[in-house]
């Protein structure tokens, strides 16, 4: 356990745990330290499958960019493809928002688990940004290429149940996420541990190729809107919960 994570063990199912409520807004630190756990379990011959959550109102919110620079986005990005290089099947439970950043996150594991008031959010467009955490990729990949486009273009939330009908989320209860994740993640569990490894480096092996790659194209995209008019307009009205007023600049 670190400050910002824990671990834990239910039988053969990991619980990582992010603690950084209400918002768990990440930064470099705690994305490494998320990585971190999620890769000590790979050494570890009684887990099969892991949970990824999180305390406090929302999965999260997003990165922390107040000091992003080119080098420090490349460096989060780091630790964020390391995430996709796990072994272990991954369910995220996704309670309040996972938005922006927060959805990269949600999308490296491989299934997600919600309620209906659950919100997922590619808002980069509406804060002058542009998507990162291999969003370009793992977005496409469950919700198909025209409707990932519309998801960045307009940055609009898209609540559990519609989640659920586009393939963004996996199952929606009424009950915790937490729980839920868990009957999930123990179903996995019950398979062969070894079956489960190798079945999944399969179905990932192009997945993790395409986001290596795209990691590199948006930490430019992204370094090259970080001093722009737009952007800090963006951040602005994002704070003080107002429409943006773009130029172009």
């Amino acid at each position: 356990m670190t400050e910002d994570v824990s671990t834990e063990v239910d039988g053969n199912v990991a619980i990582v745990e992010i603690h950084r409520g209400p918002n768990n807004f990440f930064d470099e630190e705690l994305l490494g330290q998320i990585a971190k756990s999620v890769l000590a379990l790979d050494e570890r011959s009684d887990v099969r499958s892991v949970v990824l959550c999180s305390e406090g109102r929302h999965f999260c919110a997003g990165a922390d960019l107040r000091d992003a620079t080119a080098d420090s986005i490349r460096r989060m990005y780091r630790h964020a493809f390391a995430l996709f290089t796990a072994r272990r099947p991954i369910v995220a439970a996704v309670q309040g928002s996972a938005v922006g950043g927060g959805l990269g996150l949600a999308l490296a594991a491989d299934f997600r688990v919600a309620r209906p008031d659950s919100r997922f959010t590619a808002n980069f467009a509406r804060i002058g940004f542009h998507q990162g955490f291999g969003l370009s990729v793992t977005l496409p990949w469950v919700v198909g290429s025209q409707t990932a486009k519309n998801l960045l273009y307009t940055g609009r939330a898209v609540a559990g149940t519609e989640a659920a009908e586009l393939g963004l989320c996996d199952r929606v209860t009424e009950g915790d996420v937490r729980d839920a994740a868990l009957e999930l993640a123990t179903e996995i569990a019950g398979s062969a541990p070894l079956s489960l490894v190798a079945i999944r480096a399969t179905m990932r092996r192009r997945l993790v190729a395409e986001v290596s790659a795209a990691l590199d194209l948006e930490a430019d995209a992204q370094t090259a809107l970080l001093g722009t008019k737009d952007f800090a307009e963006g951040v602005s009205a994002s704070i003080a919960r107002r429409d943006p007023i773009f130029t172009g600049t």
